[in-house]
């Protein structure tokens, strides 16, 4: 496999990759961060000469290990109690695709592990035990415990997930996305710190003011989007709403850091839009 077309396949597994990740992490933000930094492990493995027979089971393996190692660093994440009454039948497609990052983050590890892989993206049993480094034994036993502790979950009553964010952070985000509403780019750009970045997921990355600018230009010239302000994951969030296409939840999303008053990065997923798949977001205007 030439570079080209392993960089070709990567891009084609990076949205099951997401998958993996974000329910992994609790967020579909952290997941994108877990995937970016399996991609480059991936290539650096297969610059050192790494042979690869079956490129999605080593992907996963990655990406298990990689999201480990965040949250161990991270070490907030809660878990549900082991239940007993085990259920083995899996979670109906559309149901399990639609649960809430946040909901995956309350399992034990192996468990979110083994219900991602199964019943998201299709692994078998054995292909489980392999990417999580457990027998088959304890990844069937993961797998069953897992549905049946999402299945409680579910029963809850939903939380308006309300995020509190500080003031200065609600007000910044909410005038940012007042004057994409209006078009008022020439403003944003004036907004721009000189050394502000820019990272259109999952497609380019830009630095500096002027190549930053030009952003704005392309979605000046865009007639399709409506745009909200919100949160992702407790995040503020510009949220992006196709016209053209189902308006009930957002297309993508834009995230936005300040710095001295100024932008200093935009974080856009236009090109990313398994990012808002089962992402906890909120209207806030």
């Amino acid at each position: 496999m030439t570079t080209q077309e392993l960089e070709d396949r990567l891009n084609t597994l990076r949205p099951r990759l997401h998958r993996y990740c974000a329910r992994m992490t609790g967020s579909t933000v952290d997941g994108e961060d877990m995937v970016q930094d399996t991609l480059l492990k991936a290539l650096r493995a297969r610059a050192a000469g790494t042979q690869v027979d079956d490129l999605e089971p080593w992907l996963l393996r990655i990406a298990h290990n990689t999201c480990l190692d965040f949250l161990r660093r991270r070490s907030r994440h809660s878990t549900t109690p082991l239940v007993e009454d085990v259920a083995d039948a899996p979670l109906p497609e559309g149901e399990i695709v639609s649960v809430g990052f946040h909901s995956f983050l309350r399992l034990p590890e192996l468990q979110r592990c083994a219900v991602i892989l199964k019943d998201v993206l299709g692994h078998s049993v054995d292909e489980v035990a392999v990417i999580a480094g457990c027998s088959p034994a304890a990844a069937k036993s993961a797998l069953q415990r897992g549905r049946a502790a999402l299945r409680k979950l579910a029963e809850l009553p939903e939380d308006a997930r309300l995020p509190l964010l500080p003031d200065a952070q609600r007000q910044k985000m909410a005038a940012y996305v007042a004057l994409f509403q209006r078009g008022e780019f020439d403003t944003i750009r004036n907004m721009l710190a000189e050394d502000v970045r820019l990272e259109l997921v999952n497609r380019l990355r830009l630095e500096g003011r002027q190549n930053v600018g030009l952003y704005f230009t392309r979605y000046a010239e865009a007639t399709q989007w409506t745009f909200a302000f919100g949160a992702v994951d407790g995040h503020p969030a510009m949220l992006v709403f196709d016209k053209t296409g189902a308006m009930e939840r957002p297309a993508h999303f834009v995230l936005i850091d300040w710095q001295d008053g100024r932008i200093a990065a935009i974080r856009d997923f236009l090109f990313a839009p398994y990012g808002i798949e089962a992402a906890d977001w909120v209207r806030l205007d």
